[in-house]
C-alpha cells in the first residue's frame, strides 16, 4: 500500500511490497521495461550490473530506487548518483513533473500526468469490481 502519509521506508518494508515494473536504460540505449507482474525476469547482464563498482547507476530520486531495488537486489549506494539532488543543487525543484516543467521539457519527456492515478490503482487496496477484477 502506498500512501503520502506513510513514507519510503514504511512504504518498502510493507509485506505486500512488490516491485511490478523495472525500467532501464544502459548509456543512451532505448529505455527497456520488465514486468516482473507478469513474471518477466531481469536479465542477467541488468542484475551483474546492479553489483558492478564499475557501473554508476543514475535515477531520479535515486534514494527510492535504491532502497526498494536493495530489498531484491544488493547494489551498494556509492555506485548510485541522484538527478533530483543535482537538480536541487541548481536551484530546479524537486518534483519530478515540476522540473520538467522548469526545464521546459516537451510532452513526451515529461513525467507523464497520469502516473499518479495509476499508481494509486496498481499500489493502493480497493473494493474488488467486475471492472478491476480485483480481490482483496
Amino acid at each position: 500500500m502506498i500512501s503520502g502519509k506513510a513514507g519510503l521506508y514504511k512504504y518498502a518494508q510493507s509485506e505486500d511490497f512488490e516491485i511490478l515494473l523495472f525500467a532501464y536504460s544502459f548509456d543512451d540505449e532505448p529505455v527497456k521495461v520488465i514486468s516482473l507482474a507478469e513474471g518477466e525476469q531481469l536479465p542477467q547482464e541488468l542484475v551483474t550490473a546492479l553489483s558492478d563498482p564499475d557501473i554508476i547507476k543514475t535515477a531520479y530520486n535515486a534514494s527510492f530506487e535504491w532502497y526498494c531495488l536493495n530489498k531484491f537486489w544488493k547494489s551498494p549506494i556509492e555506485q548510485w548518483r541522484c538527478t533530483m539532488a543535482r537538480g536541487l543543487y541548481c536551484g530546479y525543484p524537486a518534483g519530478l513533473s515540476a522540473i520538467g516543467n522548469a526545464l521546459g521539457l516537451s510532452e513526451d519527456k515529461k513525467k507523464l500526468a497520469s502516473g499518479k492515478a495509476l499508481i494509486r490503482y496498481f499500489c493502493m487496496p480497493c473494493k474488488a469490481t467486475k471492472t478491476n477484477r480485483r480481490q482483496n
